[in-house]
């Protein structure tokens, strides 16, 4: 059976590193920053307003429409108006910071596969400046 699937010392382990994970202040207040966009209606709309304005105006952009000044105006507008509110901002903040911790986890762990051995600060560094 796979190393995984049991309920083996490597599960164990990985329910460990979960617990601590959520149980750091520092992690309780993303999650409440993520909730509270989440639970907040006009902030979430404005929110996915803006994204899709730039996203349709990145696409007529890359298909070769020249955007009027009119159109990148409005955008800027709307985006200066989103990053005013603060609910957004801890939102995009804790989102981006909750990003970094899945991918700090994930390069360790890989980096363990990889090395066959718990990796040190230097292979660290090296991996994060895209050597080794």
């Amino acid at each position: 059976m796979s190393m995984i699937l049991e309920e083996s010392a490597v599960t164990a382990k990985t329910k460990e590193l979960c617990a601590a994970i959520v149980e750091q202040e520092s992690f309780v207040k993303l999650q409440s920053q993520v909730e509270t966009f989440l639970n907040n209606d006009e902030a979430r709309l404005q929110y996915q307003s803006v994204h899709e304005s730039g996203d349709a105006l990145n696409q007529k952009q890359r298909s070769g429409v020249e955007l009027s000044d009119a159109e990148i105006t409005e955008f800027e507008q709307s985006r200066e108006q989103l990053l005013k509110n603060t609910v957004v901002t801890d939102f995009m903040s804790a989102q981006k910071e909750l990003q970094q911790i899945q991918n700090t986890v994930g390069k360790m762990v890989s980096l363990t596969l990889e090395l066959g051995r718990v990796p040190t600060a230097d292979d660290i560094e090296a991996a994060n400046s895209g050597g080794g």
